[in-house]
Formats: C-alpha cells, structure tokens, sequence
C-alpha cells in the first residue's frame, strides 16, 4: 500500500514526522531516498524528535551510524552515500542494528536496498511544484 503526502513546508515536514514517530514500534527500519536537500535530514530530525531524542541530530556521512539513546526507543540513524562496498556496512553490524529494539533510519537507502528487511518503510521525498514544498511517499 502507497501512500502520499504534500508537505507545503518544513514545519508540515517536522509536524509529519512527529506523526510519523508516534505510531513507530521497536525494530521498525525506515529507507529515506530522494534527491540532495529533499528534506532527508529534515524528516530524520522531526523523527527523533518524535521519539523523544534529546541530543542534536547530526549526518552521520561520515561515520556511517549514529546512535542517539535518549528517547522512547534508541534511534540508529545511518547515512550510506558514501559507502561503496557492503563490506563497510557488514563491519560496523548493519543487519544487527535492524534487532537492537530500535528504530533504524536509513538515508540513501536505494544504495543498500539489496541488504534490507522485506518489511522495511520506504519513504521517498521529492520536490513539489511550490517553494518549500515536498512530495513525501510512503511504501
């Protein structure tokens, strides 16, 4: 089931992605794809906030996880465009993350589709027609 969502601007963004995090349960993954500045972060953050996390988001381009452990349930929040070889990811425990009790939230997720559960949430942000607008699709 597909579902679609118009978010007229950031604050519709952090609003849906409180939304969003209230329904979420333990071990629940979630792919974001779409282009550079879609909003990929954006929802991420509006996500933890959703879930209570307390510390400042960061991108985690770098390091490829970061952990946050302060809300409801731990957030795990992956950022794969830099990787380029799986083997990177089977290092730091990848599939392991998708049982720890949390929520893992993957951006870039169409680079690593091939290694995520079948019940994964995939959300897709693309550009509106409007500024600020975002067209968010869920699968």
């Amino acid at each position: 089931m597909e579902k679609t969502v118009i978010l007229k601007n950031e604050q519709e963004t952090k609003d849906f992605g409180a939304e969003l995090a209230a329904g979420l349960k333990p071990n629940t993954v979630i792919a974001l794809t779409g282009d550079l500045g879609a909003g990929k972060t954006t929802l991420t953050k509006a996500i933890a906030r959703g879930l209570g996390v307390t510390e400042t988001i960061t991108s985690p381009t770098f390091t490829i996880v970061q952990e946050y452990e302060s809300g409801r349930m731990p957030l795990f929040h992956f950022d794969v465009y830099r990787v380029y070889d799986e083997d990177e990811l089977f290092e730091i425990g990848f599939e392991d993350y998708f049982r720890k009790g949390g929520v893992c939230l993957i951006e870039w997720a169409d680079l690593v589709e091939d290694l995520l559960p079948e019940d994964t949430m995939h959300i897709t942000l693309s550009y509106g027609e409007e500024e600020g607008e975002r067209i968010c699709t869920i699968a």
